[in-house]
């Protein structure tokens, strides 16, 4: 039964091959008014397209986070934080551009956990006046240090373009096919990592 086993594999083995990866979509804001939920759902629907992994939007607003090490702040949620960053196996950040960087509330989620973003990969997709460029840039350094790849391709989004008044999401038929190409660098590279984790 061990040739066969080696020669055809075993069930477990399929069944572990077969197993989809976890994508988290994670809203970088918190803000009132945030167009974040608009970019997330329009990414998780080319995504589920694909069907080559499960793909769950991850709002930060969702947890309670007050800033790291804040006295008396209610931590309550960095516990299911925690957890929902650990059952990733690679991300999708939608990351807004205010005053040149990433949101003071994507930082400090980011700050919250080590070993939960360890060796994963991550797209980016980001909106600004130049398509939120350098907060995506700023992002990119923090990553490497969590032990998080990023990946090349980078949806940019234009709050002149792709925004009606700002606040509309109606992005150009172009910003489609560069998720998918993202998404094509991500997963590979998300399914890589896992084996060292």
């Amino acid at each position: 039964m061990g040739f066969l086993n080696k020669l055809f594999g075993t069930e477990k083995q399929e069944e572990q091959i077969m197993e989809k990866l976890n994508i988290g979509i994670i809203l970088g804001s918190t803000r009132e008014g945030r167009v974040s939920p608009q970019v997330g759902a329009w990414v998780k629907e080319i995504a589920e397209k694909r069907g080559d992994a499960n793909y769950t939007i991850i709002d930060i607003a969702d947890y309670k986070l007050p800033l790291l090490g804040e006295a008396g702040g209610d931590a309550s949620g960095a516990a299911a934080w925690s957890k929902a960053i650990a059952q990733q196996d690679g991300f999708v950040f939608i990351v807004q551009e205010y005053n040149h960087s990433i949101t003071g509330a994507l930082k400090n989620a980011l700050d919250y956990l080590r070993e939960e973003w360890n060796n994963k990969a991550a797209g980016i997709v980001s909106y600004g006046s130049i398509g939120g460029a350098r907060a995506a840039e700023h992002l990119r350094g923090i990553l490497g240090e969590l032990l998080v790849a990023d990946v090349r391709v980078h949806p940019a989004l234009s709050l002149f373009t792709d925004f009606e008044n700002g606040t509309d999401f109606k992005p150009g038929a172009h910003q489609g096919n560069s998720v998918n190409e993202m998404l094509d660098q991500v997963i590979p590279w998300a399914t890589a990592l896992k084996t060292i984790r």
